[in-house]
């Protein structure tokens, strides 16, 4: 027994230290940061996160006038400078005219947010094969437009990409295959890339962000029906993304416990067979 105890304590200390916050706001003041799907949502809350404490700020996404209100609100919560600029990730061009923008207006780059998604419903897959291709373009390919057009600009400032994924990537649902399957190749190519920096001994850090279900207008709308899962708030989200980014943490879940759901997952994969059925 006590071995036990001693064993549960042990992992409760390293769970402590793993999850400790060690968030200095002041390493954000003055940064450049680029923020994509920063209209609404947890985008937009980032923004705010970012503006509070004293940073300088793009944010993009397709609405303009929505962008103009988060713009100015940011100028309110205290952005040292906010812009914004349109940008449409379905448009092959747009996510280097996108990024161009931003260093050439913030005068270089020390954060990469990308957070932008393409429209889901939440259903049985159609077949619909051109879609997941459209969809692709959208939540993976132009991340890695971004990205790619970001390594040299970062590997100056030390900064650092933020790549805001979904426990989707991590664990295959039903009703979501499209989207899923955009999530599971984010978190494959950025692992991958997070090594191939190690490689290289780069000074540009990744940080992959699990997030869980939130409470977004656009997620509560889409789950009606499907999902009684509890949703967290997109405001601690934003927090959360912003502290791992900001730390350099090379994964890291929100809530936290997701990081369980995965692990568990991982080492008992038949226990989603179970619930499938159990629902049949």
């Amino acid at each position: 027994m006590k071995g036990y105890l001693g064993f549960f304590l042990l992992i409760a200390a390293l769970t402590a230290y793993m999850w400790r916050d060690t968030f200095d706001p002041e390493s954000v003041r003055g940064a450049r940061v680029l923020i994509t799907g920063a209209s609404s949502g947890i985008g937009e809350q980032m923004a705010y996160h970012y503006a509070k404490f004293g940073a300088q700020i793009v944010i993009t996404a397709r609405r303009e006038n929505a962008l103009k209100t988060v713009v100015q609100k940011c100028v309110k919560l205290g952005a040292q400078k906010a812009m914004y600029v349109t940008g449409d990730m379905s448009v092959h061009a747009d996510p280097e005219r996108v990024f161009k923008y931003a260093v050439e207006k913030l005068g270089g780059l020390d954060f990469l947010v990308l957070n932008h998604v393409g429209e889901v419903n939440i259903e049985l897959w159609n077949g619909d094969a051109d879609f997941v291709r459209s969809l692709m373009q959208v939540n993976f390919v132009s991340f890695l437009q971004m990205a790619g057009a970001a390594l040299p600009v970062l590997e100056k400032s030390g900064g650092s990409i933020i790549i805001v994924s979904s426990l989707a990537g991590k664990v295959a649902s039903p009703f979501v295959a499209p989207y899923a399957s955009t999530k599971f190749a984010l978190n494959g190519f950025f692992g991958a890339l997070q090594n191939e920096l190690a490689i290289k001994k780069s000074n540009v850090s990744i940080s992959i962000l699990i997030i869980g279900l939130v409470d977004t207008e656009a997620a509560m709308n889409k789950i009606k029906g499907f999902s009684t899962m509890t949703a967290y708030p997109a405001i601690e989200a934003a927090l959360n993304i912003i502290k791992a980014g900001a730390t350099r943490q090379r994964e890291a879940y929100y809530p936290w416990f997701h990081y369980f759901t995965c692990l568990i997952n991982n080492i008992f994969p038949f226990g989603k067979d179970i619930l499938l059925l159990s629902l049949e």
